[in-house]
């Protein structure tokens, strides 16, 4: 009996080995397969090229100077100061998450652009596109992330060297250079390069704003949807897969709390009206840097004709839900459905075999699931191209779904990996010995413990599958298309006043996504304190 359990494993994973090969390595590998050397030099020595991956680079790296610093400034004022109101404030700072790339150059463009509010208010002649216009959209769209990362730092750091400091009359300057600087030190790598990973392979913010100034990732994009050059696209795509590789690297050799200890003493923040007024004054000018933008989709979206016409009206959704916005819309809302369930489901299997079982193979399938997060959107979606031009599953939803899935899947995996290995390490023991069974341990003992990680990875996949366009850019014609897209449809056809509205659906649409897993996760938080309140009674 014993053996059959074993097999019975044995072949779930060499399955679920296969199923990451069949979807994730061989579309890669089929992409750069027969490399066209020719190809390759002419494009090495383009003048274009050339310019791209210089504006590439630089853009780059700026940016996530920016929001390294902003990551960092943010995170001390929330959890390190005594503000208040610190959920919400967070809860403001991800929003910028729950909308699209291409959706922060577009606000920018409302703003700042030849015609923006801001513009015509200030009656300037200057504008947003090109260089710093990239800049400004790429911050927007990746300091939250940074933010994120380095809070999670933060929250667990121990109190105890900082309580000996004050102590010892050690000034706080010096505590945040001795004490906090080195502890970030490694976790800021990690956050450095996913952040720079994030802002060199988007092409939703240049392709938006840039104007001439030209990124790799638009002139991939440029290459195989402008003049279906797939051989120069795909060359492209392999200097994009360089950064998102080193960011791999070092993600499975640093670790995000490789230098945390257990922690001993929570911080006990201590009043100070100067750092208090100085963290709300920092905070209430990213929000307004946050939300003003959005606004922005609001205003124009009520707005006859911008800039001709200002007056209030309706008819911009009316004729936006006329051009197919709604079917677009079931489209995004059954797809991020079918990926979020799928997708969970995925999670869970893989992260049971690999956080709950020990072996080669759950070695290898545990870094088989991580690789995912090495390649870029927009290298994933045209190795799907390559990949399954010639199957059934090219142009229909099925394909869409799957590149949705298997792009999202690290984070979510993770976050049910963590959650198992947190649990005894003895109960399947205990289950063995009373003669149940894997799947029922599974079923009736691990998944009741870990449900709100699972509606969190339920969440993450259904918000990022609304808001995607890297991924489904080269798949979506002529499946189903994702609402997203209609922000360029529409931008193109200078229909602006549909375009915000759009922007405005889908931050909608994931905002609501997000309240229903707050609420889902407060009552089984209740749901757990009840049981254990009975237990105890008992």
């Amino acid at each position: 009996m014993n053996n059959l359990r074993v097999e019975y494993s044995l072949s779930l994973k060499l399955s679920l080995l296969f199923l990451f090969l069949l979807i994730l390595i061989m579309p890669v590998t089929s992409m750069i397969y027969d490399l066209n050397f020719d190809e390759l030099k002419s494009l090495l020595k383009s003048p274009m090229f050339s310019k791209a991956l210089t504006n590439s680079i630089s853009i780059s790296s700026l940016a996530t100077f920016i929001s390294l610093f902003m990551g960092l400034m943010l995170s001390c004022c929330v959890y390190r100061t005594g503000i208040k109101f610190k959920s919400a404030v967070c809860a403001i700072l991800v929003l910028p998450m729950l909308i699209p790339s291409i959706s922060h150059g577009f606000g920018l463009v409302v703003l700042l652009g030849a015609n923006g509010l801001i513009t015509n208010l200030l009656n300037s002649n200057s504008n947003i596109y090109g260089f710093w216009g990239i800049v400004i959209g790429s911050v927007m769209y990746s300091f939250p992330v940074a933010f994120l990362m380095i809070s999670d730092v933060l929250r667990y750091e121990d109190s105890t060297p900082y309580d000996a400091a004050q102590v010892l009359g050690i000034p706080k300057i010096r505590q945040f250079s001795s004490l906090t600087l080195p502890y970030l030190a490694k976790p800021m790598i990690l956050v450095a390069f996913s952040t720079f990973t994030m802002i060199i392979t988007d092409y939703g913010v240049p392709l938006m704003i840039g104007a001439k100034t030209i990124t790799l990732p638009v002139l991939m994009y440029n290459e195989a949807v402008g003049m279906l050059n797939y051989e120069k696209a795909k060359i492209i795509g392999m200097f994009l897969l360089v950064p998102a590789l080193v960011a791999f690297l070092i993600d499975l050799s640093t670790p995000i709390n490789s230098n945390n200890t257990y922690l001993n003493k929570n911080f006990e923040i201590r009043k100070n009206i100067i750092t208090e007024y100085l963290s709300y004054f920092i905070c209430i000018i990213t929000i307004l840097c946050i939300t003003i933008p959005i606004f922005s989709f609001c205003i124009l979206t009520f707005q006859t004709k911008y800039p001709i016409n200002t007056t209030f009206t309706m008819y911009n959704i009316t004729k936006t839900f006329a051009r197919g916005a709604g079917t677009f819309l079931y489209n995004s809302i059954i797809i991020a459905f079918f990926v979020s369930s799928v997708g969970t489901l995925l999670s869970l299997a893989t992260a049971y075999f690999t956080a709950r079982t020990s072996g080669r193979l759950s070695k290898a399938l545990h870094l088989m699931s991580m690789t995912s997060i090495a390649v870029p959107g927009i290298v994933l979606g045209l190795s799907y191209v390559f990949m399954f031009n010639a199957s059934w599953i090219y142009g229909t939803v099925i394909i869409v779904i799957l590149v949705n899935t298997i792009h999202f899947f690290a984070s979510p995996y993770l976050i049910i990996y963590n959650s198992l290995n947190k649990l005894n390490s003895n109960l399947e023991a205990v289950g063995a010995t009373l003669g149940i069974n894997r799947f029922r341990m599974l079923i009736n003992v691990f998944i009741p413990q870990i449900k709100a990680s699972l509606i969190e990875s339920f969440v993450y996949f259904f918000v990022n599958s609304m808001m995607t366009i890297s991924a489904v850019s080269f798949l979506a014609p002529p499946a189903p298309k994702p609402v997203a897209l209609l922000i360029t449809q529409f931008e193109s056809q200078l229909l602006m006043e549909s375009a915000a509205f759009i922007s405005l659906l889908i931050l909608c649409v994931n905002i609501i996504a997000k309240c229903c897993a707050y609420i889902f996760r407060y009552f089984l938080s209740n749901e757990t304190i009840l049981t254990h309140k009975v237990n105890n009674d008992y």
